[in-house]
């Protein structure tokens, strides 16, 4: 707990029964009040790793993917009362021990969410990020920030810290089940006007940490600019998306009754 708001740290995991011992060791468990995990249906011992570690998990009976996978973790962790929810990915790619700090900008009341920057100072290429993953980040960005009217350094971090208030409002349901679901779910965060802050953070590309290839980057990136187009499209008035169409609250608790 951290002055008086649970903060809850979930795993969207598939296959990261290698890694995930590491990752926990690291998560401050002074400020974070429960570890939340859902397995995708994950071929390794993920689950098994997992529930030995005293983690809350949920195993998916059938893979639901990257995004399908983010709208249960997020379920879950308000249905166990979370006022502060971090996403964390089990590969050790990011750095655990940053929950606190992006938890507090939370609490502090001057942002709604935060992301975990890899672009900030000179941590992606010094990590190993590839050449080719490095230049269509600045790109994609680039194209976004100017789109969307955002100053932020990239959207395409996996490391992210969500209020309550943030979770409660969005249409998340509405958003793909594939890996575009982060950039769409920051998207509609931004249409919102929820305050976005950033936090620098160091990564680590390695054998063991998840990544997708170039394939599936390319569709990636299609995806990040279908969605700052039909932002910007909805801004202007020229096409409805339902990315950005008002809802109730509570979708996502619905969704899990």
């Amino acid at each position: 707990m951290l002055h008086g708001k649970t903060v809850i740290v979930v795993m969207p995991a598939y296959n990261a029964a290698r890694t995930l011992r590491r990752t926990v060791a690291e998560i401050p468990r002074d400020v974070v009040d429960e570890i939340v995990l859902i397995d995708d249906a994950s071929s390794d011992d993920t689950a098994r790793v997992a529930q030995e570690l005293g983690l809350h998990t949920v195993v998916h009976p059938m893979n639901r993917g990257y995004g399908g996978n983010q709208k249960t973790c997020y379920r879950i962790a308000l249905e166990r009362g979370a006022d502060i929810v971090v996403m964390l990915h089990p590969d050790y790619q990011y750095a655990p021990r940053l929950v606190t700090a992006m938890a507090s900008m939370i609490v502090s009341g001057e942002y709604d969410a935060v992301l975990a920057s890899r672009i900030l100072g000179k941590g992606a290429l010094a990590g190993g990020m590839p050449t080719w993953k490095y230049v269509a980040n600045r790109g994609l960005t680039l194209v976004q920030n100017l789109l969307m009217g955002q100053k932020l350094s990239e959207y395409h971090t996996g490391y992210r810290a969500w209020s309550r208030t943030v979770l409660e409002r969005l249409p998340l349901l509405r958003c793909s089940d594939d890996f575009v679901f982060d950039n769409q779910m920051l998207a509609q965060a931004a249409y919102a006007g929820f305050r976005l802050g950033e936090i620098s953070c160091p990564t680590r590309y390695f054998a063991e940490a998840s990544s997708i290839n170039f394939q599936r980057s390319v569709i990636y990136g299609l995806g990040v600019l279908r969605t700052s187009l039909a932002y910007r499209a909805h801004r202007l008035g020229l096409h409805a998306s339902p990315l950005f169409a008002e809802t109730s609250a509570g979708q996502l608790r619905a969704a899990g009754e």
